[in-house]
């Protein structure tokens, strides 16, 4: 099970927490060094992409000169994302190497990324109060 402790800090911040002690500040967008909400959920559909891209890319003998993507969203309401567009820019060796990328890019996207898919397939958020 996935879980991470989000709390108000003693600067009247936030920040997000978990089981292995790792930290990311959490904003409202005025502050420095912080994430918005918005942000993370865009840094979590690169990050599973990538992490997931990369390794299975090397595993099939390409190494990747660069791999880096930029993900973005519009909100359409004021509480609701647009689709989320996840942009690669990476630098292949070969022509061998970019045909592994684009094939491994695309059935990570498709089928492997966790966060990608919830989002498409709208899991549900519950909300349990003491």
């Amino acid at each position: 099970m996935a879980n991470v402790r989000v709390e108000r800090t003693d600067d009247g911040g936030f920040r997000a927490t978990n089981a292995r002690g790792a930290e990311v500040r959490i904003g409202g967008g005025d502050e420095d060094g912080a994430f918005t909400p918005v942000e993370l959920l865009l840094a979590a559909v690169g990050g599973c992409n990538i992490v997931t891209v990369e390794p299975l890319t090397a595993k099939r003998g390409h190494r990747l000169v660069r791999l880096q993507m930029t993900v973005q969203a519009e909100k359409v309401e004021v509480n609701k994302l647009g689709p989320v567009t996840v942009t690669y820019d990476v630098e292949v060796p070969t022509e061998a190497a970019d045909k592994v990328f684009r094939e491994v890019a695309e059935r990570v996207h498709d089928k492997h990324c966790t966060v990608s898919r919830s989002l498409q397939e709208g899991t549900d958020v519950r909300l349990e109060l003491p």
